[in-house]
This record gives C-alpha cells, structure tokens and sequence, in this order.
C-alpha cells in the first residue's frame, strides 16, 4: 500500500516549501481575521472559506497520507500532531549543509556530487598517516558525508529546507499512499494543519480593550487672570480630566462556525458616568456569509436586541444589514443600517450606507488603499449632520513603518483640519499624535498608543478658540518630546537589551563555537597538502592565488567605539575552494564553509580578500550573505596605489 517517493521527488520538494511558506502565511491571517472585529470579520469571508467551512476535496480524508511510524510502540501519528512537535521543538541549527558543501540551495544533483566527491578526497581518512589528522578527518567526513545524504535526497532536503536538521530526526515523511500525487498529499497535508490551528483558536480567547483618558488643558492658552489673584497657587495653569472611557472584549469559540463575544463599557463625563454590558453570537453559515445576534443592558440606554448579517453578492461586492432594538423609560428605539461595497479596482473599494434611526444618513465614500499610500473620500446627507471628508495618508517603506496624515472635514457644525503621524516604537506598540483644529471646536491634541490588542487614547483639549500658540506647542510639543525620549530613553534601553542579548548568546553558544573552532583548525591542517598543489598549479598559469582572506567584523577608522576587530585568517580554507583559478560562493553563510567558524557570535560579519590574478593585485570586501565571485576586473587595485 505504501512506497518509499523516489521518484518525481521534485515535485515533492517544491511541495514541500510551498507548504511551509502557506502554513505560516495563512496561520498568521487566519488567527488574525477569526479574532477581529466586524470589519475585518468580513475579509474572512471575501477571502474564502474560513477554517470551519473548510473540508477536504475527497470524503476519503480518514485514510492517512502522511504517516509517523514511533521507535516505542507500534502507534501511528498524524502529520498535524508532527507538524505541532515540530514548531514546538525545533531550534536553529547552526550547521548549514548548502555552506558546508559551499552549494546554492538550487544546486543541481551533479553540482551537488562534485562538491561532495572534492571534499571526501580532501577529507578522507586513509590519505592521513598521522593518527590524530587521521581521527579528525574521519569526523569531517562524516560531516560531509552526512550533508550529501541528506541533500542529495529530494525528500529529505525538502524537510531540511523547511525544518533544518532538527526536522531529520523525527521519523516520517518518507511513507506515502501509492495511488496520491502531490497536490493530493498537500491537500491532506493543509486540512491537517486547519484542524490543528481550530484546536489551538478554541483554547483561546483574544482579549481586547480601550483605555481613553480626557484632559482639558485649555487654561493654559486661554486663562482670566483676575479669577486667580486671591487663591492661594493660582498662578498654577488648571488641568483636570474631565473625561474617561474603558471598554473591554472577549472571544471564544463554541463549536467550528460558532463564536461569542462578550464586551463592556464603562464611561464617566464630568462627574456623571454609565454602563453597559454586551454579548454578541457569531455563526458562520456558509462560505458566503455569516449573522450575529446581540443582546446588551446598561444602565443609561436600557436592554439592547440586535441582529446583523453579511452576504457576499459576488465575488466583488457584498452587503452588510443590521436593526436593533433600544429600550428605555421613553420606549422602545428602533434603528436600521445597510452597507453595499463593492470592488472598483484592486486597491480601491467603493461603499454606499443607509442609516435610519436617531440620526437618519445616507452616506457613499471611496477608499483607495495601496502600499504607499491611503485615500478617503466620503460625502454625508443626513440629519442633525451633513459633511464632505476628504483625508490622506503616505506610508514610508522604513523598517519604523512611519506614516504621516492629513484630513480635512466641513458640514453643519463646521469646519476640522486635523494632521498627524504614528510610528512603530516596538515590536508590538504604535505611537501616533493628531492636531485637531476646527470652527468651533478649538485646537485638540490626539494621543494614541496600540499595545499589542490594547488601545490608549489621550484627547487632550487645548482651547476653545483658534489660537496661533496652542496650535504651535500642539505641533512641536509632542516631537520634541518624542525625539528627547527616543535619544534619551528608548535608545539606550533598546541598545543596552541587545548588547545583553548578544552577550547571552555568545554565552549560551561558547561551546559550539569552541567545537567549530576545533574542526575549522583541523579542517585547515587537513588542507595544506591540496593547498600546495593548488597554489604550484595556479602559479604555473598565473591563475588565482590568495594572498590574504580575513573573515569577521572589521573596525572602521572613523569607529566612535575603541572597537577591536574580530577577524579570523581564512587564506588557506579559500585557496582550497579554487578550481581552474576561480572562487566562487554562495549567499549562504560562510561561517559554515570548511575551515571556517564565527568569530563574532550575533554581529556583522565580512570577507576581506586580497588576491592575485595574472600577476595583478585585487582586492574585495564581502558580505557575510553575498554571492561572491572571483576573480573581477572591477577588484583590481590601482598600481600606484
């Protein structure tokens, strides 16, 4: 029933990858979308079936593919719970096979065996009398021995590019039903990994909250003095919060299509302050849509009943309904929204809203939303409030993700420029300021910091008219203030983790690096013989000759620290990777090459070589990762120099 994939092994490597790569893109916006809000709940559907809905093309699923065969019992695993072991207990392995052998990771079968068949004759024992040389070439040549295995394996290379050697040792993978092809064995493979991914969503829940402090601060641009000539510290501008708000969510998962969500709310204005609780039922009915009951109470409004569904049209528009029902002392409010949008282009989506209730609106709007930018356009009819808003926003492609804003927003109740801009400060936390300048609202500063799934917002009032020196400090306040911190705090503390990171892991790999060091010195002395005959052969043609190779960090001149330069002499290891006067490495790693190790555990590494080719000096300096290829005209050195 079974046989060892030999054969079109190509395919199973490619399948493979694209596996890996599928699972965690998908994992990661699946897990993203299934715990968003409404907005993003509807993208789950417009982008396919979520993972509930999800079932494999053959009703024949039960009879497993991929099979895990245990050394203690005679139990079967599926490839989900070795898929799970793996992300779990897989760490880095800093032994690269592609840079042992000093081959890309395209490198064909032949190129692959002429590596391996160059490093056994380097490394095989029975060239090497003395005992000692003899025993560490024996080690070196397993190493090589066992790189070769595995890549020259089309099955067990997919698993190390996907796993590294870690995965290798966990049996597996191997075993295959006859009658399945690739793309049957990924379906299975995907439906796997959906089942596992509901198992580990169901265990959780996905907490969110808002914390929403209001500060009016308008004595200080707009103050009568005489009202502080008699109370004792008056000459003190006042500044009191005069608002909060904290509202929190919850998430958990029923059964496959079902999901609850519980919220609430608490609010204080100036000294008056309410309530409310919420509880929201999701069911997702079919690939094409889903629909939510809600039924809340609080102590201000009264009970709330809602319902609302989302239906995909076609593939290009959907539509959104929801009532509700509001109960009071003054009876019974009821209120009705619908939403249609509709893809115009590919980065451009188009929405039409009627709203019927206490503030009755129609509303249509565009958004166009591409990888540089963001646009809004949206026109309002209704009543109390009509308005036209138009607002933009550039996104810089740094690795802070900064993005700067403008909007510009005039109806009934007048007219609200507002300019801004956030950037990511952490790993998980968004800082972004907004200015706020109306007719007649005054001149507002808008604070948000995003933790993680926490919101922080601090609306601070300045005054309620359009003063030049309120919308001056609003402006340059908060980016002096940002840039002191982010020099005087943030900085350091960020440089000082990572030195205690780097310093951690030097520590924790002090005696890998030591073992490696080991093999690279016996690497080397395992070379000098090829090395004299290569060097006597080139000569002879006035070919390729090293003259000097240092790897590792080097020191600028103009270095503010008095660094030292971690460097190792690599002459010999590079003079024996040259055939028919060239040299030539992949993008790999060269910590892994023969005869090399890290010098530098953590930090930029570089290659520095300076060689001789026809006679003429040449000089190249390398990074770590960089394909290099020698020898150049572009490295040559100028003779006078």
């Amino acid at each position: 029933m079974f046989q060892v994939v030999r054969g079109g092994s190509k395919l199973v490597h490619e399948f493979l990858s694209a596996v890996h790569s599928w699972v965690l893109k998908e994992t990661v916006v699946l897990k993203e979308q299934l715990h968003s809000p409404t907005a993003n709940r509807l993208s789950i559907i417009r982008v396919g079936l979520p993972f509930s809905q999800m079932k494999p093309k053959h009703a024949q699923h039960h009879s497993m593919k991929l099979l895990l065969r245990m050394n203690r019992w005679d139990g079967i695993w599926d490839t989900g719970n070795m898929a799970a072991a793996l992300e779990n207990e897989l760490e880095v392995d800093n032994e690269d096979y592609y840079s042992l052998l000093n081959v890309s990771k395209e490198a064909t079968q032949e190129e692959l065996k002429s590596s391996y068949r160059r490093l056994c004759m380097l490394y095989h024992p029975d060239k090497h009398r003395d005992p000692e040389l003899k025993r560490q070439a024996e080690q070196l040549f397993t190493y090589v021995h066992q790189a070769y295995e595995v890549l020259s394996d089309p099955q067990s290379r997919a698993i190390y590019d996907i796993f590294g050697k870690k995965g290798l040792e966990v049996e597996g993978w191997e075993v295959v039903e006859r009658k399945r092809n690739p793309a049957e064995i990924k379906e299975e493979y995907e439906r796997l990994q959906r089942e596992r991914d509901e198992r580990r969503l169901q265990q959780r829940t996905n907490p969110k909250g808002t914390i929403s402090v209001g500060i009016d601060a308008t004595d200080l641009f707009d103050r009568y003095e005489e009202d502080f000539e008699d109370v004792p510290g008056g000459g003190f501008p006042h500044i009191e919060i005069n608002r909060m708000h904290i509202s929190q969510s919850i998430e958990a998962p029923l059964t496959t299509s079902d999901t609850a969500v519980l919220s609430g709310s608490l609010s204080t204005h100036n000294g008056n302050g309410g309530g409310n609780i919420n509880l929201c039922v999701r069911r997702v009915t079919s690939a094409r849509g889903w629909g939510e009951l809600e039924f809340g109470a609080g102590d201000i409004r009264g009970p709330l009943f809602g319902m609302k569904v989302f239906r995909n049209v076609t593939a290009r528009c959907f539509v959104t309904a929801q009532w509700g029902l509001q109960f009071s002392s003054r009876g019974v409010r009821p209120s009705a929204t619908t939403m249609m949008a509709r893809h115009l282009d590919q980065n451009t989506m188009g929405y039409l809203q009627w709203r019927w209730g206490s503030q009755s609106a129609m509303t249509t709007s565009i958004v166009r939303d591409t990888k540089t930018s963001h646009f809004t356009l949206a026109l309002q009819l209704g009543v109390p409030h009509s308005y036209l808003m138009m607002s933009y926003q550039y996104k810089f492609q740094d690795e802070d993700q900064t993005k700067v804003k403008g909007s510009i927003k005039t109806g009934f109740f007048g007219t609200v420029v507002e300019y801004g801009a956030e950037r990511k400060i952490s790993r998980h936390s968004v800082l972004a300021a907004t200015v706020s300048i109306g007719v007649p609202q005054g001149v507002s500063l808008k604070i948000r910091l995003n933790r993680a799934s926490q919101t922080y917002l601090f609306p601070i009032h300045l005054t309620d008219q359009l003063l030049p020196s309120a919308v001056f400090y609003a402006t340059v306040g908060p980016l002096a203030i940002y840039l002191a911190v982010q020099k005087l705090i943030i900085m350091p503390y960020v440089r000082a983790q990572k030195e205690q990171e780097l310093e951690k892991q030097k520590e924790d790999s002090a005696s890998e690096i030591a073992r490696r060091k080991q093999e690279a010195e016996a690497a080397v002395l395992l070379m000098q013989e090829s090395v004299k005959r290569i060097i006597d052969a080139e000569e002879s043609k006035m070919g390729l000759i090293i003259l000097n190779a240092w790897y590792g960090k080097f020191v600028s001149d103009n270095s503010q620290k008095r660094e030292r330069a971690k460097v190792i002499d690599v002459t010999v290891p590079l003079q024996c990777l040259v055939k028919d006067s060239k040299l030539i490495l992949t993008e790999a790693s060269k910590a892994g090459l023969p005869g090399f190790y890290d010098p530098c555990v953590g930090e930029e590494k570089s290659l520095k070589l300076l060689y001789q080719f026809r006679g003429a000096m040449h000089q190249v300096l390398s990074g770590d990762t960089e394909a290099l290829r020698i020898p150049k005209q572009s490295h040559r050195i100028d003779p006078e120099t």
